[in-house]
């Protein structure tokens, strides 16, 4: 029988609801790749950058920080505080859980036996995994974490604009197949048997995306933990992307072909940052042209944090599509 897990919402906590980001969180979702890395074909190329590196880490405990399921420690994906959450801040926070809790989230994960890496007194676990994550985050996840920080940011900005635009229930059901809302309760559904309902009152519900999920949402198991839920990210296809992206011919013909290759790119929110390394343009080239077609009508903008974010406006998506639909290819 499949799990489910229904927060219920009440009240203020309709307007409580939040969205934020952790660092954390992804570097502790993308530990299920070092067990299935075929599972998440997405990062392929992520993989095959860091593989050399992976090598030198602790991967001993690395890997037992998840498990045959892929499931993963509570107390190592804590809610964040919020969309600028720092991962230094998280790792003191990981630094000070109480030993009870971290040995109960490790035996849950591990019921049957607890891997080597893990045994020993509290103390010297918890001083190793905090090394191995550090480690792990120097040197696979920060050289590419404001590229993967640009598409969860982008997709903060998405989804609030379609709540603003057409509603809450909607905004929920588009996060994933697994998650909907009917009336004030939202419903996440699992591939476990656990089945809990939980109040949200007093506490709010933050939704994070993330990079590493492939079924659509994960939640805190233990009934106590803040109520959360990660869910996919979308634009999370072309986080990786360096090629130009193709363009109808009529459309580069009529914009030039850097404009029209950021005109197809924009049918996800993405900052200029983050164009420029997918279009190997330079930034203030990819500054220059996104305002002359924000200007013309053609893009829309938001700002997210310290980034501008920008996403084709009905105008821009009219003209991608009558472009397309005159067929002819070029490379943007």
């Amino acid at each position: 029988m499949r799990g489910l897990i229904e927060y219920e919402l009440s009240g203020w906590d309709l307007a409580e609801v939040r969205f934020a980001l952790s660092p954390i969180n992804e570097l502790t979702l993308s530990l299920r790749t070092f067990r299935e890395p075929g599972r998440y074909p997405v990062h392929l190329p992520w993989l095959r950058e860091t593989q050399d590196a992976r090598t030198r880490l602790d991967v001993a405990m690395l890997r037992a920080l998840s498990n045959d399921d892929l499931s993963t420690p509570d107390f190592l994906t804590p809610r964040p505080a919020g969309p600028l959450t720092r991962i230094e801040d998280e790792l003191r926070l990981v630094a000070k859980v109480p030993d009870g809790r971290m040995r109960d989230d490790l035996r849950a994960l591990h019921p049957a036996r607890m891997p080597p890496a893990l045994r020993g007194p509290a103390d010297e676990v918890r001083a190793r995994m905090l090394r191995a994550l550090t480690a792990y985050w120097e040197t696979c996840f920060a050289p590419w974490w404001p590229r993967m920080r640009t598409v969860l940011q982008a997709d903060i900005v998405h989804r609030g604009q379609v709540m603003a635009n057409e509603g809450v229930a909607a905004m929920f059901g588009g996060l994933g197949e697994r998650i909907s809302m009917e009336g004030d309760v939202v419903r996440i559904r699992l591939n476990t048997p656990l089945r809990s309902r939980r109040q949200t009152r007093g506490r709010g519900l933050t939704l994070v995306p993330t990079l590493f999920t492939r079924r659509g949402a994960s939640v805190p198991i233990a009934e106590d933990e803040p109520p959360m839920i990660m869910y996919g990210a979308r634009g999370a296809a072309t986080l990786w992307e360096a090629e130009p992206r193709r363009s109808p011919k009529v459309l580069a013909d009529l914009l030039g072909a850097t404009r029209a290759g950021l005109l197809v790119a924009l049918a996800a929110p993405a900052s200029s940052t983050e164009l420029a390394g997918r279009l190997g343009v330079t930034p203030p080239a990819v500054n220059q042209h996104l305002r002359a077609m924000r200007d013309a009508g053609l893009l829309t903008s938001a700002r997210h944090g310290r980034s501008v974010l920008y996403l084709r406006s009905e105008l821009g998506d009219a003209l991608v599509g009558e472009a397309s639909a005159a067929g002819g290819t070029n490379e943007g």
